[in-house]
């Protein structure tokens, strides 16, 4: 997952080749909690246990190609273990590139809206190593296509630096783990702004 969204950067750094120096780079790190339907009111064919509860690090960046328009990705994962329903345990990991809208509300403050596609992986934790040619897990996991839309606004708070209130809608495909098939982070990012 890692390599496959520095490969994405680096892409999106090449693609626009001599471009690069006049456009605006913003990368960020943030604190979420996530939502989702209860377990107690899971339906039809969904699992009674909830994705949300936890604290949600989240590392992102946005590149604006042209004007306020540009290109972003974001990796959103809960930091502990959860436990929750008495059954195996179990770590959800958000992730997603996106388009990315982004106006200027002043000097000191930027609407930024996006849209994208993404995924979720669910690693359930086993009490035993499942090893390979190369290496050896824990877990076995889970994934999940998801659409993502989300909204924040930078608040530039010193120089490049900037506070970014958010929220993100995640529609996830096939969810059918827990008891329902959205999810709803808010959280707060720090970042700081190259080429602004």
């Amino acid at each position: 997952m890692r390599k496959l969204t520095l490969i994405a950067l680096v892409g999106v750094f090449l693609l626009t080749g001599r471009t690069v120096h006049a456009q605006q780079l913003d990368a960020a790190f943030g604190l979420s909690a996530v939502h989702s339907t209860s377990a107690f009111d899971a339906s039809g064919s969904f699992f009674p246990q909830s994705v949300g509860g936890g604290v949600f690090p989240t590392f992102s960046a946005d590149f604006l190609l042209y004007k306020h328009f540009g290109v972003g990705g974001e990796v959103s994962w809960r930091a502990t273990r959860n436990f929750s329903g008495g059954f195996a345990p179990f770590r959800p990991i958000f992730y997603d590139f996106d388009a990315v809208y982004a106006p200027p509300l002043g000097k000191r403050a930027a609407l930024e809206l996006v849209a994208g596609l993404g995924g979720e992986s669910i690693r359930f934790y086993q009490d035993f190593f499942t090893c390979g040619a190369f290496s050896c897990s824990n877990f076995v996991s889970s994934n999940h296509l998801l659409g993502a839309v989300g909204a924040g606004i930078k608040l530039y708070t010193v120089h490049d630096i900037f506070i970014r209130p958010e929220a993100r809608f995640y529609f996830i495909r096939h969810n059918f783990e827990f008891s329902d098939n959205h999810a709803t982070r808010l959280g707060v990012s720090i970042g700081y702004t190259f080429g602004h």
